[in-house]
């Protein structure tokens, strides 16, 4: 195992939580804490565990005080040794300092199951006098309603309780501790310490509906065996987790972090999902469900997306029964014409949406890892069913063979500008009417993912003849995407095949049934977009009717109703279902006085990062790869930022600027594959040292991960632990050339182009990745030396 020694100031991420490989966590009503330790502000400053039961209170905190004659210390600034992080699990971590003049302490947390919480205090007296040591547990709770924690008794043990939002914390403490003297409610224990001596005192919490419950459960939990608990948590982590040792101690840290927040997001299976699925984030307000049974809970807790599992799975690379757990979940719940849900949850929720076009993906990488042929033989005819569903009317209105997005939500990307309601800044455009070449790629890709299925599985080519058909004509569309000025892909309308660029070509104010006369004329037809501005949350949806001539009598007439309106921030917005060539006349009825009308010719010139997705798709020629990388991807002018690539290489208003900035690791994860896929290690090197750059930024200053990072700054956003903001461990490891396939196998290709040498230990396998050679060592102590950068498979 090995040993840290991380201090305030360094990378830290301290969340604590239930462990769903060792117990099976509450997803309900589920516990998570925070260790603390160094804070400057002194409510926080002290060796403390802290959570909100998931906002049931608005803080409990459990915390250690020491005294020695008459000198008493809780904050760890006054420490003779601050504390440093030792070893870190998902729901275990220990710490070691030195409160007073040769008293050294080690601290274990321990959350084993979601209504408990454990500390384990080893003190060692390392003078040569005999010594008298006050420990106190101390505890602060302030609920939301009921009462503060208080000392107490129960079955004649001195505890401490409180009451909050209906559930009853208890704090229990080993050897017969007394009340102490306050100023917090205490558990108290008279320490004697001879010279060298060594004692170790255990505390439990448990929050349940009533004390005597919780009582009983944090006196069992206090009375588990730590070393086989430990043992076996340890031996989990050296069976599941890569240890990546790099020159540089904070990128170590960081890599080995995610992994362990990426394992502490799951849950178990349930009746809706039978096999573990994973939360978008867990913090210590998360876990608790009003209504009891998970249906309320938020969209960060509310099912697994695509992107999502794609990007959890490249980072717990060396735990690939995730991914196949994750894949079989999804294909549970496929329907009889081969849809599957793009987010269903454990609580039985669903997206309502077909699922991102990644799965078939997901299944190949996985088997390329595993080489299991009974998965790949069973998820292959589902894949099947999953791709044709994508072509169906219901996604593939025009049946030209390139299907559309139905809602912003399955693009993994809802902030778009060109398509998102929520933002004033924003366009609005219906999805369904432009051509993606995101989507467009992704569905190439799967493509491609099935044909190697196929080829592996010994199927006739007839079955796959179709499919590589249905990849030409993807290609094809992508290929009318291009925009050859830019080196770059653009959106398209779904009817005219082409790029619009917006201008407001009407407007009105509101009061009755009105009209305008645009006089407007477009040579190669545009759609339009009715943008209503109004103040009033409860205002009517009005009606709209466009003509392309003045008089009513001639040309045709659409009629936009009221239900066709979305809500977005400022008003209404509707787009054309027709494409026009020129406009006469647009009446309107059912604005208020106040309200203001703007029709404008759709503006599909936006870009942002999913454009490049062609790129790992795999299906741009050398030449174009090349144009796009050079002209967008690394340029500092585009995408190329020093925190990672932006979602937008331009910002359409100064208050997007949130979004614009912001980095997406699980975006630029793929962009980073489709740069290695065309051979730009070098790039994708920088493109991973940039990411890792705002990662480590935010686990030194706020000890957390978060949703999204700021290009120019590093600075965090959006929601904190949230997995999409985890260090990509997988690009990391591909862009080192190094994939580990088993204990006893490893491929290798190109160069180490990172500034060191990096060691690999998994099960018993070390991979030493020098600058010019790589030694692969296995268990039996067997080494091979590979000098070659060409791709190779190292087996014992």
């Amino acid at each position: 195992m090995r040993d840290w020694s991380l201090s305030p100031g360094e990378p830290l991420h301290l969340t604590l939580a239930a462990d769903a490989r060792l117990c099976k966590p509450d997803y309900v009503n589920d516990h998570i804490w925070e260790v603390e330790f160094g804070k400057a502000d002194s409510e926080q400053a002290a060796v403390s565990l802290y959570t909100t039961f998931g906002l049931r209170a608005r803080s409990m905190r459990i915390f250690l005080r020491f005294t020695e004659d008459s000198r008493t210390v809780t904050e760890p600034n006054t420490f003779i040794k601050k504390p440093s992080l030792r070893r870190f699990y998902p729901n275990f971590l220990t710490l070691d300092f030195v409160p007073l003049e040769n008293l050294f302490v080690t601290t274990d947390f321990w959350v084993p199951e979601s209504h408990a919480a454990a500390g384990r205090v080893t003190l060692t007296n390392k003078s040569t006098a005999t010594r008298e040591i006050k420990l106190e547990v101390c505890a602060a709770l302030a609920p939301l309603d009921g009462r503060s924690i208080i000392p107490t008794q129960q079955q004649l043990v001195n505890i401490l309780a409180g009451q909050t939002s209906g559930i009853a914390p208890v704090l229990f403490m080993t050897g017969g501790p007394r009340h102490g003297p306050g100023p917090h409610a205490s558990l108290m224990l008279d320490v004697e310490l001879g010279p060298g001596a060594t004692r170790t005192l255990t505390f439990a919490e448990a929050a349940l509906d009533t004390i005597p419950a919780a009582f009983d459960l944090a006196r069992k939990t206090a009375a588990r065996s730590w070393q086989a608990e430990l043992a076996r948590i340890e031996m989990l982590d050296a069976s599941q987790v890569l240890d990546i040792r790099t020159g540089d101690p904070e990128w170590d840290a960081a890599l080995a972090f995610s992994q362990k927040a990426a394992h502490a997001v799951f849950f178990s299976g349930s009746e809706h999902l039978p096999n573990p699925s994973f939360v978008n984030a867990r913090y210590i307000d998360h876990g608790y469900s009003r209504k009891g049974d998970g249906t309320d809970y938020p969209p960060a807790w509310s099912g697994q997306f695509p992107l999502e599992a794609y990007t959890i799975s490249s980072i717990l690379v060396g735990a690939p029964q995730v991914t196949k757990n994750l894949l079989l979940n999804f294909l549970a719940i496929q329907d009889e014409d081969g849809e599957v849900d793009g987010k269903p949850g454990l609580a039985g929720q669903r997206g309502k949406f077909l699922a991102m076009p990644i799965l078939a993906s997901l299944a190949w990488k996985y088997y390329q890892a595993m080489q299991d042929d009974p998965f790949l033989a069973e998820v292959f005819p589902k894949l099947i069913k999953f791709f044709w569903s994508w072509f169906s009317g219901a996604h593939d209105r025009n049946r030209d063979g390139a299907p559309e997005w139905d809602n912003i939500l399955q693009t993994g990307f809802d902030d778009n500008p060109i398509f998102d309601v929520w933002h004033p800044w924003s366009q609005g455009l219906d999805i369904s009417l432009v051509h993606s070449p995101a989507l467009e790629a992704m569905l190439y890709r799967e493509a491609q993912s099935l044909a190697k299925m196929a080829k592996k599985l010994g199927k006739p080519a007839e079955e796959t003849d179709l499919i590589q058909a249905q990849a030409e004509t993807l290609k094809t569309a992508l290929l009318a995407s291009w925009n050859a000025k830019q080196s770059f892909y653009s959106y398209r309308d779904r009817e005219t095949g082409l790029v619009s660029s917006g201008k407001v070509i009407a407007r009105k104010k509101g009061g009755g049934t009105g009209s305008v006369r645009p006089n407007f004329e477009s040579e190669s037809g545009v759609r339009l977009l009715i943008e209503i501005q109004t103040q009033n949350p409860a205002a009517k949806r009005p009606q709209v009717e466009i003509s392309e001539y003045f008089s009513k009598s001639k040309g045709e007439v659409e009629t936009i109703l009221g239900h066709q309106f979305q809500w977005r921030t400022g008003g209404l917005v509707a787009t054309s279902q027709k494409i026009y060539y020129r406009v006469g006349r647009i009446t309107v009825s059912g604005l208020d006085k106040k309200d203001k009308i703007n029709v404008k010719v759709v503006d599909t010139t936006g870009e942002d990062i999913t454009l490049a997705l062609p790129l790992w798709a795999g299906v741009l020629e050398k030449q174009k790869a090349h144009a796009l990388i050079g002209r967008n991807l690394m340029t500092a002018e585009r995408f190329d930022r020093p925190f990672g690539m932006p979602s937008l290489p331009l910002s359409p208003d100064p208050e997007a600027e949130s979004v614009a900035m912001s980095v997406s690791i699980p975006w630029n994860m793929l962009i980073g594959e489709g740069l290695l896929a065309y051979g730009f290690r070098a790039e994708a090197t920088r493109l991973t040292a940039h990411l890792m750059n705002a990662i480590i930024q935010n686990l030194k200053l706020n000890r957390a991960f978060y949703q999204r990072y700021h290009a120019e700054k590093g600075t965090g956003i959006g929601e904190r632990n949230s997995l999409h903001g985890f260090a990509p461990v997988g690009l990391f490891m591909q862009t080192l050339g190094v994939t580990i396939l088993s204990a006893t196998k490893v491929k290798l290709e190109g160069r180490n182009l990172f500034p060191w040498p990096v060691t690999i230990k998994y099960k018993g396998l070390t991979v030493v990745r020098g600058m010019e050679q790589t030694v692969v060592t296995f268990l039996n102590g067997e080494s091979v030396i590979v000098k070659e950068e060409q791709p190779c498979i190292i087996e014992m």
